[in-house]
């Protein structure tokens, strides 16, 4: 018989795990085995977290993990368990929480020493080989937490219990959703937050906080946010302009290192490019800047270009280094900007590039806000010629797992661009991701998991993921009309309440109630850097709630606001998707639409839905049949007489119209 390999990584199904398969380091994947393991040797577990794009998540496993001499300490003192946090948010979560308890702050590589029962008692991030910048060196590190669990187990065992308590202890709440006073209250304070140089808010380094900025864009127009609207067309403004934007094949990195959005972290993540090509899509129509829609649309074009799946899906992310360099795909030195776009002095200050550049000798390509005015034609052209070049580079490695949450995400930024564009190519690519999502992302048995990769999926899944597939499967309701999409979504949320939800506390717990058992059963409202797993259940319940006018499903995001009371008031930063799921429904209002789907009358009427951000608007298309969707149920419309509109609040509705200024009138 085969020995037991020392590192039990080569059969993830986690590009993360798989970098590490072949490591001196005797990795275990999370599991009861490890923790097995770790009380037959009375060791403490070394638990190492990241992901497949993480920069420093590769510089620590080069430094150490891919060192002999490194891992021979790891594996003489430590059971090593790997996780990919993207795979196990529930783990990553709970070891995040005693990091921040413990130092502060946050960031990946996570590294965190247990107990064999799993409780912290040490908890940091990156670790450098060498003592360096105030940092101690790994192996010292690993020294000296093995000496503290053989001379002080009692005062360990003791500090783990206090750790793991903390871990616990939940967000306590007020007893009161926020109001209207709640929401005015949280915009003063973005707005004394907002960096009006640069948009955004705080200095480096700076992250796109697409959740806040969601919440600012549906506070426009409303008495209490009267800058709403202007700090969210600066901010995706001055994004745009800089390095942090793709300029030669669309799309977001990560984050910038700076505060003017100049040099990025350059991995590029799904998560963050579904939801800011959605804000870019809707910004435009409440700023009525084109070059908004513009970003929206390669954005977009970027996930169906370079993130897209054989079978409809989309990949998870691509990293930030190539060649053994981090951004080397990206950037250009002069020469090679001028080698492939042609020695140009008014190219080269539209694309920001030096002969001394901005990132180690080179230039990562942005535009500068001083920067000559060139003809459009040059620019596409030097684009074009840009991206040609670049082409022939190796190209970041792409996490191609599939994981079910960030797939709702593309699938509802893509479902609302094909109904506000008219473009039935995002429609199309919306039902494929979803197909995908509900093909090869759900057990027979209904139950969805977390990611798949190659025809392999990975645990169940979490709140989160039934939160944003509801929510996506609604919105493609919406922009299509088909109830297939409605019915699927109605199944999801009942998924949703009945494995997640908190029946003393109210809200949603991270984890199922059929999932593992482990030191903490998370409930998660931050909503950064995407949508936390309650604001999108929030958000799916208001939705439903809209079209069926079932009170039980408004009581639902009442009491997850009320469990979010405390974090909306101390930080709304970190709320900013819940804020904006409130700000919506201090006005909710549903529009029934009945009438031949083949008239183009129907679809005038459908159209002015979706001509301007409406997101207090639930929109429910029928042909005068019957239907499974209750706001539909005897609205008239169609079967010989004209399509009307039906506009209502809590049901109670106006006189229909099959005018769409009417209509239109009523809306606004």
């Amino acid at each position: 018989m085969a020995p037991t390999p020392r590192n039990r990584l080569a059969d993830a199904t986690s590009p993360y795990l798989l970098q590490h398969a072949g490591n001196p380091v005797h990795w275990w994947p999370w599991g009861p085995e490890a923790f097995d393991e770790a009380r037959r040797l009375d060791r403490p577990i070394l638990l190492s977290v990241g992901y497949a794009a993480c920069h420093w998540c590769h510089v620590m496993a080069h430094e150490s993990f891919e060192d002999p001499a490194t891992a021979e300490v790891m594996n003489r003192l430590f059971v090593n368990v790997k996780v990919d946090r993207e795979e196990r948010p529930d783990v990553d979560r709970i070891y995040m929480d005693a990091v921040q308890a413990a130092t502060g702050r946050g960031g990946w590589p996570m590294t965190v020493f247990l107990t064999p029962g799993g409780e912290p008692f040490h908890a940091g991030t990156y670790f450098p080989k060498h003592d360096r910048h105030g940092m101690p060196a790994f192996v010292r590190v690993l020294h000296a937490v093995a000496d503290t669990w053989a001379t002080r187990r009692d005062e360990v065992e003791a500090h783990a219990g206090k750790m793991a308590a903390a871990v616990r202890a939940s967000l306590p709440g007020t007893g009161d959703a926020p109001d209207e006073a709640a929401l005015a209250a949280a915009y003063l304070a973005l707005e004394r937050a907002y960096d009006p140089d640069h948009g955004g808010f705080g200095g480096a380094p700076k992250f796109p906080q697409a959740p806040t900025l969601e919440f600012l864009l549906r506070a426009a127009g409303r008495p209490w946010a009267p800058a709403a609207a202007d700090m969210v067309g600066h901010t995706l403004t001055r994004m745009a302009a800089g390095g942090i934007h793709d300029h030669l094949g669309g799309g977001f990195a990560r984050y910038s290192v700076d505060a003017a959005w100049h040099v990025p972290h350059f991995e590029k993540m799904l998560y963050d490019n579904a939801l800011l090509a959605r804000l870019y899509l809707r910004a435009g129509q409440v700023t009525g800047d084109d070059a908004l829609t513009g970003v929206a649309r390669r954005t977009l074009d970027y996930l169906l270009t370079d993130l897209r799946l054989p079978d409809g899906g989309f990949a998870s992310s691509e990293d930030a280094d190539s060649e053994g360099r981090e951004g080397r795909f990206y950037v250009f030195t002069l020469d090679e900007f001028r080698a492939a776009a042609g020695a140009d002095p008014g190219l080269e200050a539209h694309f920001g590039v030096t002969a001394e550049g901005g990132f180690e000798g080179a230039n990562v390509l942005h535009h500068p806000p001083d920067a000559p005015a060139v003809p459009e034609d040059r620019v596409e052209e030097a684009r074009r010629r840009l991206l040609a070049a670049r082409s022939l580079r190796e190209r970041p490695a792409r996490d191609d797992k599939a994981v079910c949450a960030w797939n709702a995400l593309a699938v509802r930024a893509l479902a609302e661009a094909g109904a506000v564009l008219g473009d039935r190519r995002y429609l199309d690519a919306a039902a494929d991701a979803a197909g995908f999502l509900l093909t090869h992302l759900r057990r027979p048995d209904g139950r969805l998991l977390r990611s798949w990769r190659d025809g392999r999926t990975s645990g169940p899944g979490y709140a989160d993921d039934y939160g944003a597939t509801a929510v996506a499967l609604l919105t493609l309701y919406q922009a299509t009309g088909d109830e297939r999409w409605y019915a699927e979504a109605a199944t999801v949320a009942a998924g949703l309440h009945d494995l997640f939800w908190d029946a003393e506390g109210g809200g949603v717990y991270a984890t199922g109630s059929d999932a593992e058992d482990l030191i903490a059963r998370p409930k998660n409202h931050f909503d950064n850097p995407t949508p936390s797993d309650n604001s999108l259940a929030a958000e799916a319940f208001a939705m439903l709630a809209a079209a069926t006018g079932d009170a039980a499903h408004d009581g639902r995001v009442d009491a997850i606001a009320r469990g979010a009371a405390a974090l909306v008031e101390r930080a709304p930063s970190a709320a900013g998707h819940l804020l904006a799921v409130m700000t919506s429904r201090q006005r909710p209002r549903e529009l029934a639409v009945v009438g031949d789907p083949a008239d183009p009358r129907t679809a005038a009427l459908r159209a002015v839905a979706f001509e301007s951000f409406r997101p207090g608007v639930f929109v429910a298309t029928g042909d005068g049949r019957p239907s499974a969707v209750p706001l539909l149920e005897g609205r008239d419309g169609g079967r010989g007489g004209p399509p009307l509109a039906h506009l209502c609040t809590g049901f109670v509705c106006e006189r229909p119209t099959a005018d769409p200024d009417a209509l239109r009138r009523l809306l606004d």
